[in-house]
């Protein structure tokens, strides 16, 4: 099966991981998804053979709109969010992460996407405007099934990438994971 069909499929049969989308999507948010660890945890989880997935620890919904880049903004949706459910809400707007990060402005979510620590983290999914999943991912999926965590090319800072692999145990949650710099 191709990757986006798994991926899908794995979604799809994931019913907190729905029940996630269904209530981000109830925002309305401009190029919005939930991304990273929403999507990378279950690709691992399903290479690793696990019967359970990992735990949704952090549901990071990101969106792009730069005509409110305020971040009080943020902190309304998660409070909105959390009224609805009860999981682990962040909400970024990407249209002003690039002051945080030292970049240029992001010209949408992707494009903030592509400059994430990790290749496998950067990929995220929602709803379309007919209620099918639909995959953000600026490098592909392809990683996410070989079991890697790969450094991405824009992200310069080498430490603070294996600060973060050991900081969040992905190798000790996922023991089949290989690191590629």
């Amino acid at each position: 099966m191709p990757f986006k069909s798994q991926l899908i499929n794995w979604l799809q049969q994931d019913t907190s991981r729905l029940d996630a989308l269904t209530v981000a999507s109830t925002l309305q948010l401009n190029d919005w998804c939930l991304a990273a660890g929403f999507v990378r945890n279950l690709a691992w989880d399903k290479s690793h053979g696990f019967d359970v997935a990992t735990p949704l620890n952090d549901l990071d919904l990101i969106y792009f709109d730069p005509d409110n880049p305020d971040e009080q903004k943020d902190k309304d949706l998660e409070l909105q969010l959390k009224k609805l459910r009860d999981y682990p809400w962040s909400v970024k707007n990407q249209a002003r992460m690039h002051i945080r990060n030292g970049h240029n402005p992001y010209k949408s979510t992707q494009d903030a996407m592509s400059y994430w620590p990790e290749v496998e983290t950067a990929v995220g999914v929602r709803f379309d405007n007919k209620s099918n999943l639909e995959l953000v991912a600026p490098f592909g999926l392809g990683s996410l099934f070989t079991n890697t965590i790969t450094l991405n090319s824009k992200f310069s800072n080498s430490d603070e990438f294996y600060n973060r692999i050991e900081g969040k145990g992905w190798l000790t949650k996922w023991p089949n994971l290989v690191v590629v710099r």
